[in-house]
């Protein structure tokens, strides 16, 4: 038996509930774990999260290989999943916890992600600026069992809240129906 190095890179985009699909069950993905981070407060809770008191924004933290799937794939996944220019939510999420942002654990990560980002914002994608914040990653908190795998738990939910929030529209427009998910 051979040790598999993993490691692990957390991202917000808006409701983790549609943050899941696209990167799980890819080849050298591990899991996909819905939860908070960057917050201030220690163990929290959905509810509290809900209401935006807390600092912290839904997230998905991925282990991965590197060697099967390296970061900078993971973060050509993202990019697409997102609006980068929008620092007040997501789609019909809106509040801080629905905030973007990479959550490097590495200076390889960090610079990756800069480079992704800068990348993005002299593509002409977009008009506006990229506000994707790229901070480090701090104490990340699972969230509540239900919250996990949604899209295969609730799958025409799933579907309706990526189709009704405006996020399938915005990809399809910026990226093209490949990604959509």
């Amino acid at each position: 038996m051979t040790n598999v190095k993993t490691e692990f890179a957390t991202f917000a985009g808006g409701c983790f509930w549609c943050m899941v699909k696209p990167f799980d069950e890819m080849p050298g993905i591990v899991s996909v774990t819905s939860g908070y981070t960057g917050g201030n407060t220690v163990n929290p809770v959905y509810e509290d999260i809900k209401k935006g008191d807390t600092g912290h924004y839904e997230a998905v933290q991925i282990e991965f290989e590197p060697e099967l799937f390296p970061y900078k794939r993971l973060l050509e996944l993202y990019w697409p999943q997102i609006d980068p220019t929008d620092d007040e939510g997501q789609f019909f999420d809106r509040g801080s916890q629905y905030r973007t942002a990479i959550f490097y654990h590495n200076d390889e990560q960090r610079e990756l992600a800069e480079n992704s980002k800068k990348d993005l914002a002299t593509s002409g994608r977009f008009k506006k600026p990229i506000v994707t914040e790229i901070i480090p990653a701090v104490e990340f908190y699972p969230a509540e069992e239900y919250h996990q795998a949604f899209y295969k738990k609730n799958p025409e939910k799933y579907k309706q809240e990526r189709v009704e929030s405006g996020r399938e529209a915005h990809i399809s427009e910026h990226w093209g129906a490949e990604y959509t998910k």
